[in-house]
Protein backbone atom coordinates (compact mmCIF):
# COMPACT_ATOMS: atom_id res chain seq x y z
CA UNK A 1 0.00 0.00 0.00
CA UNK A 2 1.45 3.57 -0.98
CA UNK A 3 1.00 6.15 1.95
CA UNK A 4 1.61 9.75 1.00
CA UNK A 5 1.62 12.75 3.32
CA UNK A 6 0.98 15.85 2.98
CA UNK A 7 4.75 17.85 3.93
CA UNK A 8 4.16 21.05 2.35
CA UNK A 9 2.21 23.76 4.93
CA UNK A 10 -1.01 25.34 4.74
CA UNK A 11 -0.19 27.61 2.04
CA UNK A 12 2.40 25.91 0.48
CA UNK A 13 5.58 26.22 2.37
CA UNK A 14 7.27 22.99 3.78
CA UNK A 15 8.16 23.88 7.35
CA UNK A 16 8.41 20.72 9.22
CA UNK A 17 5.61 19.78 11.18
CA UNK A 18 3.86 16.49 11.48
CA UNK A 19 2.16 15.57 8.77
CA UNK A 20 -0.93 13.58 8.18
CA UNK A 21 -1.25 10.07 6.37
CA UNK A 22 -3.41 9.29 3.61
CA UNK A 23 -3.96 6.32 2.42
CA UNK A 24 -3.97 5.98 -1.31
CA UNK A 25 -5.51 2.55 -1.15
CA UNK A 26 -8.68 3.50 0.58
CA UNK A 27 -8.87 7.24 -0.74
CA UNK A 28 -8.45 8.73 2.83
CA UNK A 29 -8.41 12.70 1.82
CA UNK A 30 -6.58 15.37 4.19
CA UNK A 31 -9.62 17.40 3.78
CA UNK A 32 -11.56 14.47 5.54
CA UNK A 33 -8.99 14.04 8.30
CA UNK A 34 -9.92 17.88 8.77
CA UNK A 35 -13.19 17.21 8.97
CA UNK A 36 -12.96 14.05 11.28
CA UNK A 37 -10.45 16.18 13.61
CA UNK A 38 -12.46 19.27 13.73
CA UNK A 39 -11.19 20.23 17.21
CA UNK A 40 -8.18 20.94 19.73
CA UNK A 41 -8.65 17.80 21.38
CA UNK A 42 -7.80 15.86 18.63
CA UNK A 43 -3.97 16.37 18.86
CA UNK A 44 -3.76 17.70 15.18
CA UNK A 45 -0.79 20.91 14.80
CA UNK A 46 -3.00 23.97 15.28
CA UNK A 47 -2.43 24.97 11.47
CA UNK A 48 -3.77 21.23 10.44
CA UNK A 49 -7.12 22.29 12.29
CA UNK A 50 -7.61 25.55 10.76
CA UNK A 51 -6.26 24.58 7.11
CA UNK A 52 -9.02 26.47 4.89
CA UNK A 53 -12.01 23.63 4.11
CA UNK A 54 -13.28 25.35 1.12
CA UNK A 55 -12.14 27.91 -1.56
CA UNK A 56 -14.01 30.79 0.29
CA UNK A 57 -11.74 30.86 3.47
CA UNK A 58 -8.46 31.12 1.56
CA UNK A 59 -7.00 34.20 2.28
CA UNK A 60 -4.73 36.24 0.17
CA UNK A 61 -5.63 34.82 -3.51
CA UNK A 62 -8.43 36.64 -4.33
CA UNK A 63 -7.16 37.58 -8.26
CA UNK A 64 -8.01 33.39 -8.35
CA UNK A 65 -11.39 33.22 -6.75
CA UNK A 66 -13.44 34.89 -8.62
CA UNK A 67 -16.72 33.63 -9.75
CA UNK A 68 -16.35 31.54 -12.62
CA UNK A 69 -12.44 31.34 -12.29
CA UNK A 70 -10.38 28.04 -12.92
CA UNK A 71 -10.25 27.65 -9.46
CA UNK A 72 -14.15 27.59 -9.18
CA UNK A 73 -14.78 25.52 -12.01
CA UNK A 74 -12.19 23.27 -10.45
CA UNK A 75 -13.65 22.91 -7.08
CA UNK A 76 -16.92 22.39 -8.77
CA UNK A 77 -15.41 19.42 -10.62
CA UNK A 78 -14.78 20.48 -14.39
CA UNK A 79 -12.03 18.51 -15.34
CA UNK A 80 -8.64 19.89 -15.95
CA UNK A 81 -5.20 19.91 -15.12
CA UNK A 82 -3.27 23.07 -13.48
CA UNK A 83 -0.22 24.36 -12.21
CA UNK A 84 0.41 26.31 -8.91
CA UNK A 85 3.25 28.46 -9.44
CA UNK A 86 3.83 30.86 -6.03
CA UNK A 87 6.41 30.93 -2.89
CA UNK A 88 6.47 29.36 0.08
CA UNK A 89 3.59 29.09 2.28
CA UNK A 90 0.72 30.81 0.17
CA UNK A 91 -1.82 28.05 -0.38
CA UNK A 92 -0.58 25.62 -2.74
CA UNK A 93 -1.28 22.40 -0.88
CA UNK A 94 -4.18 23.56 0.59
CA UNK A 95 -6.00 24.70 -2.65
CA UNK A 96 -5.34 21.39 -3.69
CA UNK A 97 -6.60 20.06 -0.33
CA UNK A 98 -9.94 21.92 -0.69
CA UNK A 99 -10.22 21.09 -4.67
CA UNK A 100 -10.40 17.07 -3.54
CA UNK A 101 -12.97 17.74 -0.67
CA UNK A 102 -15.23 19.60 -2.64
CA UNK A 103 -15.31 16.76 -5.57
CA UNK A 104 -15.41 14.14 -3.30
CA UNK A 105 -12.28 12.95 -5.11
CA UNK A 106 -9.38 10.51 -3.73
CA UNK A 107 -6.63 13.08 -2.58
CA UNK A 108 -3.28 11.64 -3.43
CA UNK A 109 0.43 13.92 -2.51
CA UNK A 110 4.06 12.68 -4.00
CA UNK A 111 6.48 14.89 -3.71
CA UNK A 112 9.04 15.42 -6.28
CA UNK A 113 12.35 15.14 -4.42
CA UNK A 114 11.36 11.37 -3.29
CA UNK A 115 9.17 9.99 -5.77
CA UNK A 116 10.88 8.00 -8.72
CA UNK A 117 9.06 6.97 -11.83
CA UNK A 118 8.12 3.61 -10.36
CA UNK A 119 6.12 5.42 -7.89
CA UNK A 120 4.19 7.66 -10.15
CA UNK A 121 3.49 4.91 -12.04
CA UNK A 122 1.98 2.73 -9.08
CA UNK A 123 0.16 6.08 -8.40
CA UNK A 124 -1.45 6.52 -11.73
CA UNK A 125 -2.26 2.09 -11.82
CA UNK A 126 -4.13 2.86 -8.52
CA UNK A 127 -6.38 6.46 -10.12
CA UNK A 128 -7.06 3.88 -13.17
CA UNK A 129 -8.70 1.15 -10.58
CA UNK A 130 -10.54 3.81 -8.68
CA UNK A 131 -11.90 5.27 -11.46
CA UNK A 132 -13.72 2.18 -12.62
CA UNK A 133 -15.22 2.41 -9.70
CA UNK A 134 -16.13 5.56 -10.48
CA UNK A 135 -13.71 7.45 -7.98
CA UNK A 136 -12.13 10.28 -9.24
CA UNK A 137 -7.94 11.16 -8.31
CA UNK A 138 -6.67 14.46 -7.62
CA UNK A 139 -2.84 13.71 -7.73
CA UNK A 140 -0.90 16.63 -5.91
CA UNK A 141 2.88 16.45 -7.25
CA UNK A 142 4.25 19.10 -4.74
CA UNK A 143 7.67 20.54 -5.53
CA UNK A 144 7.04 19.41 -9.72
CA UNK A 145 9.95 21.17 -10.98
CA UNK A 146 12.71 18.73 -9.68
CA UNK A 147 10.75 15.66 -11.70
CA UNK A 148 12.84 14.82 -14.23
CA UNK A 149 11.83 14.91 -18.07
CA UNK A 150 11.23 11.08 -17.77
CA UNK A 151 8.74 11.36 -15.12
CA UNK A 152 6.74 14.31 -16.36
CA UNK A 153 6.70 12.44 -19.45
CA UNK A 154 5.00 9.39 -17.25
CA UNK A 155 2.60 11.85 -16.47
CA UNK A 156 1.25 13.18 -19.38
CA UNK A 157 -1.08 10.82 -20.94
CA UNK A 158 -2.88 10.68 -17.69
CA UNK A 159 -3.35 14.65 -18.14
CA UNK A 160 -4.21 13.65 -21.57
CA UNK A 161 -6.84 11.28 -20.71
CA UNK A 162 -7.74 12.87 -18.18
CA UNK A 163 -6.99 9.83 -15.73
CA UNK A 164 -6.38 12.24 -12.83
CA UNK A 165 -6.82 15.83 -11.87
CA UNK A 166 -3.35 17.13 -11.84
CA UNK A 167 -2.52 19.98 -9.33
CA UNK A 168 1.33 20.61 -9.58
CA UNK A 169 3.12 22.96 -6.83
CA UNK A 170 6.51 24.85 -7.72
CA UNK A 171 8.19 27.71 -6.60
CA UNK A 172 10.19 27.87 -10.13
CA UNK A 173 8.90 29.35 -13.35
CA UNK A 174 7.24 26.43 -14.65
CA UNK A 175 8.16 27.81 -18.23
CA UNK A 176 12.06 26.92 -17.55
CA UNK A 177 11.50 23.38 -15.69
CA UNK A 178 8.24 21.94 -16.50
CA UNK A 179 7.98 19.97 -20.50
CA UNK A 180 6.12 21.80 -22.85
CA UNK A 181 3.63 19.24 -23.65
CA UNK A 182 2.97 19.17 -20.22
CA UNK A 183 2.53 22.95 -19.24
CA UNK A 184 0.51 22.94 -22.63
CA UNK A 185 -1.83 21.22 -22.08
CA UNK A 186 -2.60 22.37 -18.61
CA UNK A 187 -3.54 26.25 -16.62
CA UNK A 188 -1.15 28.06 -14.82
CA UNK A 189 -2.02 30.09 -11.83
CA UNK A 190 0.38 32.37 -9.98
CA UNK A 191 0.25 32.76 -6.43
CA UNK A 192 0.85 36.25 -4.63
CA UNK A 193 2.94 36.15 -1.44
CA UNK A 194 0.70 36.42 2.09
CA UNK A 195 0.75 39.98 3.19
CA UNK A 196 1.00 40.61 6.44
CA UNK A 197 -2.67 41.68 6.80
CA UNK A 198 -3.75 38.02 4.87
CA UNK A 199 -1.79 36.32 7.44
CA UNK A 200 -3.38 38.54 10.37
CA UNK A 201 -6.71 37.55 9.56
CA UNK A 202 -5.65 33.95 10.01
CA UNK A 203 -4.34 34.20 13.38
CA UNK A 204 -7.49 36.04 14.38
CA UNK A 205 -9.15 32.72 12.82
CA UNK A 206 -7.46 30.86 14.97
CA UNK A 207 -7.16 32.83 18.13
CA UNK A 208 -11.37 32.74 18.61
CA UNK A 209 -12.41 29.78 15.89
CA UNK A 210 -13.49 26.26 17.03
CA UNK A 211 -11.45 24.41 15.34
CA UNK A 212 -8.45 26.88 17.12
CA UNK A 213 -7.94 28.27 20.49
CA UNK A 214 -11.68 29.00 21.09
CA UNK A 215 -11.01 32.38 22.50
CA UNK A 216 -8.76 31.38 25.41
CA UNK A 217 -6.14 33.49 24.34
CA UNK A 218 -5.39 37.33 23.75
CA UNK A 219 -2.55 38.34 21.82
CA UNK A 220 -1.20 42.01 22.71
CA UNK A 221 -0.17 44.14 19.66
CA UNK A 222 3.97 43.93 19.93
CA UNK A 223 3.21 40.28 20.15
CA UNK A 224 0.86 40.22 17.01
CA UNK A 225 3.76 42.03 15.36
CA UNK A 226 6.27 39.87 16.52
CA UNK A 227 4.96 36.70 15.20
CA UNK A 228 3.80 38.60 11.63
CA UNK A 229 7.53 39.41 11.66
CA UNK A 230 8.88 36.40 12.09
CA UNK A 231 6.73 34.17 10.32
CA UNK A 232 7.93 36.56 7.36
CA UNK A 233 4.19 36.25 5.09
CA UNK A 234 4.20 32.10 6.00
CA UNK A 235 0.94 31.11 7.44
CA UNK A 236 1.81 27.67 8.70
CA UNK A 237 5.14 29.10 10.65
CA UNK A 238 2.45 32.19 11.91
CA UNK A 239 0.36 29.16 13.66
CA UNK A 240 2.64 27.38 14.58
CA UNK A 241 4.57 30.58 16.46
CA UNK A 242 0.86 30.87 17.76
CA UNK A 243 0.47 27.72 19.06
CA UNK A 244 4.26 26.88 20.74
CA UNK A 245 3.20 30.79 21.93
CA UNK A 246 0.12 29.81 23.46
CA UNK A 247 1.37 26.67 25.02
CA UNK A 248 4.06 28.81 26.66
CA UNK A 249 1.41 31.35 27.83
CA UNK A 250 -0.30 28.04 29.07
CA UNK A 251 3.23 26.78 31.31
CA UNK A 252 2.74 30.09 32.91
CA UNK A 253 -0.86 30.02 33.61
CA UNK A 254 -1.65 33.12 31.43
CA UNK A 255 -4.29 33.81 28.88
CA UNK A 256 -1.90 36.71 27.39
CA UNK A 257 0.55 35.92 25.03
CA UNK A 258 3.32 38.82 25.36
CA UNK A 259 6.01 39.28 23.24
CA UNK A 260 8.65 37.45 25.79
CA UNK A 261 6.41 34.82 25.17
CA UNK A 262 6.77 34.83 21.56
CA UNK A 263 10.45 34.85 21.55
CA UNK A 264 10.98 32.51 24.26
CA UNK A 265 8.38 30.04 21.71
CA UNK A 266 10.22 29.96 18.67
CA UNK A 267 13.56 29.87 20.60
CA UNK A 268 15.18 33.13 19.62
CA UNK A 269 15.11 36.67 19.76
CA UNK A 270 13.04 39.21 17.91
CA UNK A 271 14.55 41.15 15.37
CA UNK A 272 14.47 44.67 15.59
CA UNK A 273 13.49 45.25 12.37
CA UNK A 274 9.72 46.73 10.96
CA UNK A 275 9.63 46.46 7.34
CA UNK A 276 7.47 48.96 6.94
CA UNK A 277 8.67 51.56 9.24
CA UNK A 278 11.83 53.48 10.26
CA UNK A 279 13.91 50.70 10.50
CA UNK A 280 13.53 49.54 7.42
CA UNK A 281 14.93 52.52 5.69
CA UNK A 282 17.77 52.61 8.27
CA UNK A 283 18.90 48.80 7.74
CA UNK A 284 18.72 49.58 4.42
CA UNK A 285 20.95 52.24 4.28
CA UNK A 286 23.49 50.96 6.47
CA UNK A 287 23.54 47.96 4.04
CA UNK A 288 24.77 49.76 0.97
CA UNK A 289 26.64 52.36 2.88
CA UNK A 290 28.49 49.19 4.41
CA UNK A 291 29.39 47.73 0.42
CA UNK A 292 30.08 50.92 -0.72
CA UNK A 293 33.09 51.31 2.19
CA UNK A 294 33.61 47.94 1.48
CA UNK A 295 33.27 46.58 4.99
CA UNK A 296 31.99 42.90 4.00
CA UNK A 297 31.45 42.25 7.69
CA UNK A 298 28.82 44.84 8.18
CA UNK A 299 27.28 44.18 5.04
CA UNK A 300 26.55 40.36 5.46
CA UNK A 301 25.20 41.39 9.01
CA UNK A 302 22.73 43.75 7.46
CA UNK A 303 22.00 40.98 4.98
CA UNK A 304 21.02 38.73 8.02
CA UNK A 305 18.86 40.85 9.28
CA UNK A 306 17.16 41.59 7.13
CA UNK A 307 16.67 37.86 5.25
CA UNK A 308 15.85 37.08 8.78
CA UNK A 309 12.90 39.23 9.12
CA UNK A 310 11.33 38.31 5.88
CA UNK A 311 12.49 41.24 3.90
CA UNK A 312 11.41 40.83 0.09
CA UNK A 313 14.56 39.38 -1.07
CA UNK A 314 13.93 41.05 -4.83
CA UNK A 315 14.05 44.25 -3.10
CA UNK A 316 17.51 43.18 -1.89
CA UNK A 317 18.24 42.04 -5.38
CA UNK A 318 17.06 45.52 -7.23
CA UNK A 319 19.50 47.62 -4.62
CA UNK A 320 22.15 45.40 -5.81
CA UNK A 321 21.57 45.87 -8.49
CA UNK A 322 21.88 49.85 -8.74
CA UNK A 323 24.53 49.93 -6.42
CA UNK A 324 27.06 47.69 -8.97
CA UNK A 325 26.77 50.67 -11.51
CA UNK A 326 26.25 53.42 -8.67
CA UNK A 327 29.24 52.41 -6.31
CA UNK A 328 31.05 50.16 -8.27
CA UNK A 329 30.94 50.56 -12.12
CA UNK A 330 33.34 50.35 -14.79
CA UNK A 331 36.18 49.76 -11.79
CA UNK A 332 34.98 46.09 -11.75
CA UNK A 333 32.27 45.69 -15.20
CA UNK A 334 31.79 42.50 -13.69
CA UNK A 335 30.56 43.62 -10.67
CA UNK A 336 26.28 44.40 -12.82
CA UNK A 337 26.81 40.72 -14.04
CA UNK A 338 26.83 39.35 -10.50
CA UNK A 339 24.19 41.25 -9.33
CA UNK A 340 21.82 40.93 -11.95
CA UNK A 341 23.08 36.82 -12.17
CA UNK A 342 21.66 37.25 -8.27
CA UNK A 343 18.46 39.02 -8.85
CA UNK A 344 18.15 36.03 -11.89
CA UNK A 345 18.75 33.21 -9.24
CA UNK A 346 16.70 34.35 -6.48
CA UNK A 347 13.72 34.56 -9.24
CA UNK A 348 13.97 31.52 -10.22
CA UNK A 349 14.92 29.48 -7.03
CA UNK A 350 13.58 31.31 -4.25
CA UNK A 351 14.19 31.36 -0.69
CA UNK A 352 15.45 30.52 1.59
CA UNK A 353 18.11 29.10 -1.23
CA UNK A 354 18.20 32.17 -2.69
CA UNK A 355 19.87 34.19 0.50
CA UNK A 356 23.26 32.44 -0.96
CA UNK A 357 22.79 34.15 -3.66
CA UNK A 358 22.19 37.30 -2.51
CA UNK A 359 25.58 36.37 -0.17
CA UNK A 360 27.39 35.79 -2.76
CA UNK A 361 26.82 39.04 -4.64
CA UNK A 362 27.24 41.16 -1.43
CA UNK A 363 30.31 39.61 -0.54
CA UNK A 364 31.91 39.99 -4.49
CA UNK A 365 30.40 43.69 -4.41
CA UNK A 366 31.95 44.94 -0.85
CA UNK A 367 35.08 43.89 -2.07
CA UNK A 368 34.85 45.26 -5.86
CA UNK A 369 37.32 48.55 -6.12
CA UNK A 370 34.42 51.22 -6.14
CA UNK A 371 33.85 54.31 -8.49
CA UNK A 372 30.87 56.26 -8.86
CA UNK A 373 32.25 57.93 -12.32
CA UNK A 374 29.24 56.27 -14.02
CA UNK A 375 26.82 58.07 -11.96
CA UNK A 376 28.66 61.36 -12.37
CA UNK A 377 28.36 60.87 -15.79
CA UNK A 378 24.90 60.19 -16.66
CA UNK A 379 23.80 63.01 -14.29
CA UNK A 380 26.37 65.53 -15.79
CA UNK A 381 25.13 64.84 -19.34
CA UNK A 382 21.51 65.10 -18.10
CA UNK A 383 22.01 68.40 -16.75
CA UNK A 384 23.19 69.68 -19.62
CA UNK A 385 20.66 68.73 -21.33
CA UNK A 386 17.89 70.02 -18.34
CA UNK A 387 19.73 73.20 -18.85
CA UNK A 388 19.00 73.63 -22.92
CA UNK A 389 22.56 72.75 -23.70
CA UNK A 390 21.02 70.72 -26.58
CA UNK A 391 22.49 71.90 -29.46
CA UNK A 392 22.02 70.31 -33.69
CA UNK A 393 23.34 67.24 -34.70
CA UNK A 394 26.47 68.30 -36.52
CA UNK A 395 25.24 67.11 -40.18
CA UNK A 396 27.87 64.78 -41.07
CA UNK A 397 26.18 62.75 -38.39
CA UNK A 398 22.52 63.14 -38.97
CA UNK A 399 20.58 60.47 -41.15
CA UNK A 400 21.67 59.88 -44.50
CA UNK A 401 19.24 56.95 -45.66
CA UNK A 402 16.51 58.78 -46.99
CA UNK A 403 16.11 60.24 -50.48
CA UNK A 404 16.85 63.38 -50.49
CA UNK A 405 19.09 63.72 -47.21
CA UNK A 406 22.55 64.29 -49.52
CA UNK A 407 20.74 67.76 -50.88
CA UNK A 408 20.91 69.37 -47.19
CA UNK A 409 24.33 67.74 -46.23
CA UNK A 410 23.09 64.91 -44.21
CA UNK A 411 26.24 61.91 -44.15
CA UNK A 412 27.64 64.32 -46.09
CA UNK A 413 32.32 64.30 -45.07
CA UNK A 414 31.20 61.30 -42.41
CA UNK A 415 34.16 59.74 -41.71
CA UNK A 416 33.58 56.17 -40.92
CA UNK A 417 35.70 54.69 -37.75
CA UNK A 418 36.92 51.33 -39.35
CA UNK A 419 38.70 53.21 -42.20
CA UNK A 420 40.88 54.93 -39.75
CA UNK A 421 43.89 53.92 -37.59
CA UNK A 422 42.85 52.33 -34.24
CA UNK A 423 39.78 51.87 -35.27
CA UNK A 424 39.00 56.21 -34.49
CA UNK A 425 38.00 58.73 -36.55
CA UNK A 426 39.09 62.19 -35.31
CA UNK A 427 35.49 64.19 -36.49
CA UNK A 428 33.39 66.06 -34.47
CA UNK A 429 30.71 64.09 -32.74
CA UNK A 430 29.16 66.81 -30.05
CA UNK A 431 26.95 69.50 -30.93
CA UNK A 432 28.85 72.87 -31.83
CA UNK A 433 27.98 74.44 -28.41
CA UNK A 434 29.13 71.35 -26.37
CA UNK A 435 32.27 70.18 -28.00
CA UNK A 436 34.30 70.88 -24.89
CA UNK A 437 32.28 68.46 -22.32
CA UNK A 438 33.38 66.10 -20.32
CA UNK A 439 31.22 63.77 -18.42
CA UNK A 440 32.76 60.57 -17.89
CA UNK A 441 36.15 60.94 -15.80
CA UNK A 442 37.41 57.59 -14.83
CA UNK A 443 39.47 56.91 -11.29
CA UNK A 444 42.53 54.76 -10.98
CA UNK A 445 40.16 52.04 -8.95
CA UNK A 446 40.71 48.55 -10.36
CA UNK A 447 39.76 48.28 -14.12
CA UNK A 448 39.16 51.74 -14.57
CA UNK A 449 42.51 52.63 -14.13
CA UNK A 450 43.16 51.36 -17.29
CA UNK A 451 40.21 52.72 -19.00
CA UNK A 452 41.57 56.21 -17.72
CA UNK A 453 44.46 55.44 -19.44
CA UNK A 454 42.36 54.45 -22.88
CA UNK A 455 40.45 57.47 -22.63
CA UNK A 456 43.32 59.96 -22.83
CA UNK A 457 44.77 58.34 -26.05
CA UNK A 458 40.89 58.41 -27.69
CA UNK A 459 40.57 62.26 -26.70
CA UNK A 460 44.53 62.73 -27.87
CA UNK A 461 42.92 60.57 -31.19
CA UNK A 462 40.09 62.68 -31.25
CA UNK A 463 41.78 66.31 -31.17
CA UNK A 464 40.50 67.62 -28.13
CA UNK A 465 42.61 69.54 -26.03
CA UNK A 466 41.23 69.60 -22.52
CA UNK A 467 43.39 72.24 -21.24
CA UNK A 468 41.64 74.36 -23.64
CA UNK A 469 38.96 73.03 -22.38
CA UNK A 470 39.60 74.22 -18.87
CA UNK A 471 40.08 77.24 -19.68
Amino acid sequence: MLTHTMSEDLFGGVIGTPAIPVAASTGGSLTDANRAAGTEQSGLPLAVRMRPRTLDEIVGQQHLLAAGSPLRRLAAGEAMSVFLWGPPGTGKTTIASVVSGQTDSKFVEISAVTAGVKEVRAVLDQARRDLRTGRQTVLFVDEVHRFSKTQQDVLLPAVENRLVTLIAATTENPSFSVISPLLSRSLLLTLKPLTDDDVAELLDRALSGDRGLGGSYTVDDDARSTILRLAGGDARRALTYLEESAAGAKAVQSSAITTDIVEQAVDQAAIRYDRAGDQHYDVISAFIKSIRGSDVQAALHYLARMVAAGEDPRFIARRLVILASEDIGLADPSALTTAVAAADAVAFIGMPEGRINLAQAVIALALAPKSNAVIGAIDAALADVHAGKIGLVPPHLRDAHYSGAQAYGHGSDYAYAHDHPHGIAAQQYLPDDLTHARYYTPTDHGSEAALATRLARIEQLLGRDWADAAE
